[in-house]
């Protein structure tokens, strides 16, 4: 698999789908005239921040943090 590919993979286009958070920040970024492919690799970015935040932190997920 190329790297390429990887823009690709169902974990951010389910998170831009159906986590409010992710989906907020990549609307936010296409508004502001970004590529596609550059708002996708900024939202993986932003899940993978998340899921270390909750795996460091032992805490279940809240969006209002």
């Amino acid at each position: 698999m190329r790297q390429r590919h990887l823009h690709t993979a169902p974990a951010p286009v389910a998170a831009i789908t159906h986590n409010p958070v992710v989906q907020k920040f990549y609307r936010k970024l296409l508004d502001q005239k970004k590529h596609q492919r550059a708002a996708m690799t900024a939202a993986m970015r932003k899940l993978v921040h998340i899921c270390f935040g909750v795996l460091k932190n032992q805490q279940a997920f809240s969006p209002t943090m």
